[in-house]
């Protein structure tokens, strides 16, 4: 496995990253847990060392999952975690998001919080998950940023953040990394974003990397999927929204069979091919789809394969949350 530098801190963490989510959050109920503490550690003994994590996934029980799996290994890995949402006491999966909140007192509270779930001294990557127009950003990083100070973080991260705010937080206290969904079905941050983070040398993590599985060649329309299941309401896989979509699966599985290879190898490898400062994190409940998905990191397209993929749409059709979660999007 490649290792990649995110930011100019010296953060450097395995080429494929692990997105842990979808473990206890967001794809009907939580797997079994034992056997996710097994998918956790094939993962580290396949090289990959940055594994991603939030208070918001299950909410609370994705963090304690990934402390327990990676606490024999925890020296040998990259452990990030992010804050910033306002969680209801009660209800079900997304119900539970409520707002925002990055007012330092927050901030402080949910690090130690995440600490503590995690079972770490210090959390390597800390995110704002989403930016909260209520608080100043240069208040919310100051927060992050006297963390630092106090030990119980190593580098600050931003999520979905637009461009105004990666700029002030970045003045702030040095920034590593922007998480923020982008594939081949999810182009956004294609410019100025992408242009910003390159000219203040910060790292990009692409969450969703397959498209919720639609990249992959797995995707059903969205009334197959158990209410549960968040892509039971996504927008991208209903009705012709869904029909439209299928023809950008479809130049990813024609590029994959000219390879030999698999539609997920060809999104990730496209990703890795977009810059040395760009890390995905697919998530997985299965070994089987983590080693494919491993396969990227040697997968090698020419400069026609890029040019097609890159020609496969500026993004999908269909806003990719509905309208209430993507109002929490700095855009």
């Amino acid at each position: 496995m490649q290792v990649r530098k995110l930011g100019q801190g010296g953060l450097k963490v395995s080429a494929l990253g692990l997105g842990c989510m979808g473990m206890s959050h967001g794809y009907g109920p939580p797997a079994d847990r034992q056997e996710m503490i097994g998918v956790l550690r094939a993962a580290v003994d396949r090289g990959i060392t940055f594994f991603d994590t939030a208070e918001v996934y299950g909410p609370y029980t994705n963090e304690e999952l990934v402390g327990e799996a990676l606490a024999p290994v925890r020296e040998q890995v990259v452990i990030a975690t992010k804050f910033g949402f306002k969680i209801a006491e009660t209800g079900e999966g997304r119900d539970r998001i409520v707002g925002v909140d990055s007012r330092p007192e927050h901030v402080r509270a949910v690090c130690d919080a995440s600490l503590r779930r995690l079972g770490v001294a210090v959390i390597d990557l800390f995110y704002q998950h989403r930016v909260d127009p209520a608080v100043p950003i240069e208040e919310t990083v100051g927060a992050m940023a006297d963390l630092v100070q106090d030990g119980k973080v190593r580098y600050l991260g931003l999520s979905e953040a637009g461009e105004n705010n990666i700029r002030r937080a970045h003045a702030t206290h040095p920034i590593s990394a922007l998480q923020s969904e982008y594939s081949l079905w999810e182009r956004n941050l294609e410019g100025r974003i992408l242009a910003v983070i390159r000219e203040l040398g910060i790292g990009l993590v692409p969450f969703c990397p397959l498209g919720r599985g639609f990249l992959a060649g797995s995707a059903r329309r969205a009334e197959e999927y158990p209410a549960s299941d968040s892509r039971a309401g996504d927008p991208r896989f209903q009705g012709s929204n869904f029909d439209t979509n299928v023809t950008v699966a479809d130049r990813v599985r024609e590029v994959a069979a000219k390879k030999g290879s698999t539609s997920a190898q060809v999104a990730l490898a496209w990703l890795l091919h977009k810059g040395e400062n760009i890390v995905p994190i697919p998530g997985t409940r299965c070994r089987s789809h983590l080693e494919e998905n491993l396969a990227a990191d040697g997968l090698v397209l020419g400069e026609p394969e890029m040019a097609l993929l890159d020609g496969s749409g500026q993004s999908a059709a269909g806003p990719r949350y509905n309208e209430r979660l993507m109002a929490f999007i700095d855009r």
